[in-house]
């Protein structure tokens, strides 16, 4: 086995057998499209539990891979047919929160510590698991749910149902924003990137009011970027931290 094929199995394989279980009907769709709200741009990407959704922060060099190019570069036995920037992180890429990959807990839980958004509590981890979930911090820390992958980052957009306390109509502090939300069962979780730049208060109501979801987490803002090959999107700009990305094998050739 090279490197790549152990790096991409390390990734997807997993405890939960992440390789080979992506929805076929999904894989060849995409699972992107542009929609508008509120004659708003925004791009959404739908994953459903179950699928080779999975997140990346090192290459096999130990060094953080920083862009979508590398992350591609260590799938060479797969397809990567989605990916995002993938929560806050500290100049030299690493996480500001929690990071769990394959199991493995690298980065620890944080409150924040007055650290920019991340720090205006409640924040909150999407958690890859036998479920789609994202959890305020304080409430994963009490339920410990089985995350194969999790990323922290904050402030959370949507608390059951509810936005941010901290959130404003009248914001006049506008951004490119990306984030994740996920079903109340747990089934799907679908990701947002604003095409232009837009308030929190607006970017929380795309999850809760257009796309009914009950829990959203901010991901980040201005490194903002999508890599959706169907749309040809492949967004450049700064280096990333964790990167969230959707593979499919290749087909062998026959």
């Amino acid at each position: 086995m090279n490197i790549r094929r152990a790096v991409f199995a390390a990734l997807l394989a997993g405890a939960f057998g992440w390789l080979g279980m992506a929805s076929g009907a999904q894989a060849e769709a995409g699972p992107c499209r542009d929609i508008n709200f509120e004659d708003t741009p925004f791009t959404i990407c739908e994953v459903n539990a179950g699928s080779d959704l999975f997140m990346a922060l090192n290459g096999p060099d130990g060094m953080p891979l920083r862009s979508f190019a590398a992350l591609q570069d260590t799938l060479s036995d797969a397809r990567l047919i989605f990916a995002m920037n993938g929560g806050m992180f500290h100049k030299d890429g690493r996480p500001v929160g929690l990071y769990v990959e394959n199991g493995k807990e690298l980065s620890a839980a944080s409150d924040g510590g007055g650290y920019g958004n991340f720090g205006m509590l409640p924040n909150g981890i999407f958690c890859i698991g036998p479920e789609l979930r994202v959890w305020e911090s304080s409430a994963y820390a009490q339920a410990r749910p089985q995350c194969q992958f999790a990323t922290q980052s904050g402030p959370m957009l949507v608390i059951n149902g509810a936005l941010h306390p901290r959130f404003r109509a009248e914001s006049t502090s506008r951004y490119r924003r990306n984030g994740v939300a996920t079903s109340a069962d747990g089934s799907r979780a679908v990701f947002a990137i604003s095409g232009v730049p837009v308030t929190f208060h607006q970017f929380a109501r795309l999850f809760r009011d257009y796309l009914a979801l009950p829990d959203a987490l901010f991901l980040d803002a201005n490194v903002s970027r999508l890599y959706a090959p169907d749309l040809g999107r492949n967004d450049r700009g700064a280096a990333m931290g964790p990167i969230i990305g959707l593979a499919e094998p290749f087909s062998p050739v026959e």
